[in-house]
């Protein structure tokens, strides 16, 4: 029944009824679009106005002069901190570059000690000979001024011997030095020479003469007995105890 009735007034068949002219649709989305247009238009304005009447706009432009002068400011900052970074590490490389100079040349002045620790060292054994060049009776030929013998490491026996020509005679003298060592072997007595047999030497002064000689196990080494030998002639010869 209920659904009778508004199906009635929803029809001609109701008992009032009113005749309207309609639009077009498209008129009418016409219309509505120049409304919201309208209603856009007069809420931009009240918008700009508005932040006219704030100066917002103007704080903003205010900003950004600023941050673009902070912004120049800071850049400038950065190409002058680069520009000291660059001279710290050509200042850096430099004091690398003296470093490593200042190292060589201390590897050198050490070898060079070292060069000049061992001359003197080599002066000081030349010293110690030296001291014996003057002869005791001013006699003249060739003399033995200088033996000396040390063990070292227990087993190697150090020997050195100075021979002179006393003569001022500018003659070079050309002999042998013939060594030989004798002690004792297991409470037995022992004697040995020179491996190699009597040294060769030439001199007009004086010359030195040194070696070493390696101990047999179990010997004891009592003395040394250098000659000076000018072929089968023995011309000077010392005998040292140990």
């Amino acid at each position: 029944m209920r659904f009778r009735l508004l199906r009635r007034r929803l029809t001609i068949s109701a008992p009032r009824m009113a005749v309207r002219s309609s639009l077009p649709w498209p008129f009418r989305w016409a219309v509505a679009a120049i409304v919201l247009g309208f209603c856009a238009a007069i809420g931009l304005w009240a918008f700009e106005f508005g932040r006219d009447i704030a100066g917002l706009e103007h704080s903003a432009k205010q900003e950004l002069l600023q941050l673009q002068t902070e912004m120049a400011s800071l850049h400038s900052a950065f190409e002058k901190v680069q520009e000291e970074r660059d001279k710290a590490q050509s200042i850096a490389n430099t004091a690398g570059t003296l470093v490593t100079a200042g190292k060589a040349s201390e590897d050198k002045l050490l070898e060079q000690v070292k060069q000049l620790q061992a001359e003197n060292q080599s002066l000081r054994d030349d010293l110690g000979f030296f001291e014996k060049l003057i002869p005791s009776n001013g006699s003249e030929g060739v003399a033995i001024r200088g033996l000396q013998a040390e063990m070292q490491n227990g087993k190697d026996l150090k020997w050195q011997v100075l021979v002179i020509q006393a003569s001022k005679s500018t003659v070079a003298f050309n002999g042998r030095l013939e060594l030989s060592f004798s002690g004792l072997q297991n409470g037995k007595p022992w004697t040995a020479t020179l491996p190699a047999g009597p040294q060769s030497f030439s001199l007009k002064q004086y010359g030195r003469l040194e070696g070493v000689f390696e101990v047999p196990p179990q010997v004891l080494v009592k003395a040394v007995v250098a000659k000076v030998l000018e072929g089968n002639t023995v011309r000077a010869s010392q005998s040292l105890k140990l």
